[in-house]
């Protein structure tokens, strides 16, 4: 038997010197704030919440499709129960989030404060009564990605499986927030998809029925881009500005027209970039990698080797 005495250790509780860092967090915090015009008293929430956005979308998602992206267990006798139950809780908490943007616009922008719980309501109610509208919106790009695509062996693999139809139904629900005057929710909600997917599309943009975007990973549209109706696109196209006019103090205009306007059956191949407002005409077909800068009149086939147009070369 050994006679070594056992070895022992010491265990030591690691401090971390919290109050000193939480201390310096709230004076960088301040001085943020101070230096913005924004209240350093104390209050509640100001912003709208990630996390609650979250939450309404993926209620949403469930109510727009009980019987594909809804609960597991629902079954279709229930489903209007489901539909009805779920949006009730969606549309309560969507109220809460959009009343948050508009407190803090009118907080910051001096606009008037009154009557902002009415103007909340009144935003909810008219984006409730367009998921109708957007569920139809929607079921035309589910059968636009299933007739497009190949591999698709079902329109129910489409809804479940396809990451451009995730970063749409998300897009069509932004854009209505958007188009009602609640531009903040309405990025969220779009950041939330283009987190997921890899696709970036903002609320802004006007996209038109039966749109599929095939794979989608880097695909960018704009804020101000106009998308006909059956327009397909494939992954890493972007749909972007080509210059950022500014006043005369060098700050960026906002809002202005900027980003390309694609006419109806038109078709962008894999990693092209379309830049500026520019027209893609009716039914053209853009290939992989071409960089466009100019309009394109219907009907082109435009490459990186050139296009035949009405007999004749026409280089992108």
């Amino acid at each position: 038997m050994s006679n070594k005495a056992p070895v022992t250790y010491e265990v030591r509780t690691p401090v971390f010197d919290i109050d000193r860092v939480v201390s310096e967090l709230a004076a960088v915090r301040h001085q943020w704030r101070g230096g913005r015009q924004r209240s350093t008293e104390p209050g509640g929430r100001e912003l709208p919440s990630r996390e609650a956005v979250s939450e309404i979308m993926a209620g949403l998602r469930g109510a727009l499709f009980p019987m594909r992206l809804g609960p597991v267990e629902l079954r279709q006798e229930s489903e209007d129960f489901y539909v009805g139950h779920t949006l009730d809780l969606a549309l309560h908490s969507l109220y809460t989030q959009v009343r948050l943007e508009l407190m803090y616009v009118a907080r910051y922008e001096g606009k008037e404060r009154e009557n902002i719980d009415q103007q909340a309501l009144q935003i909810v109610r008219s984006f409730s009564r367009s998921l109708p509208d957007i569920r139809s919106l929607l079921d035309s790009d589910v059968i636009a990605a299933y007739q497009g695509d190949p591999a698709a062996r079902s329109v129910d693999e489409v809804l479940l499986c396809y990451p451009g139809i995730l970063a749409l139904i998300h897009h069509r629900i932004a854009h209505c927030l958007y188009q009602l005057g609640v531009p903040l929710l309405a990025r969220i909600a779009a950041e939330l998809a283009h987190a997921q997917t890899g696709i970036d599309i903002h609320p802004g943009a006007s996209i038109g029925t039966g749109f599929f975007i095939d794979h989608g990973t880097g695909v960018v549209i704009g804020e101000t881009a106009i998308i006909g109706a059956n327009v397909r696109i494939y992954q890493a196209v972007t749909l972007g500005a080509k210059r950022f006019p500014a006043d005369a103090d060098g700050t960026l205009q906002k809002g202005l027209p900027r980003h390309p306007v694609v006419e109806d059956e038109v078709v962008i191949y894999a990693g092209a970039t379309v830049l500026g407002r520019v027209t893609i005409g009716r039914g053209a077909v853009i290939g992989g990698n071409v960089w466009i800068t100019q309009d394109v009149p219907a009907g082109s086939h435009v490459t990186q080797a050139g296009s035949l147009q009405q007999g004749r070369t026409v280089h992108p």
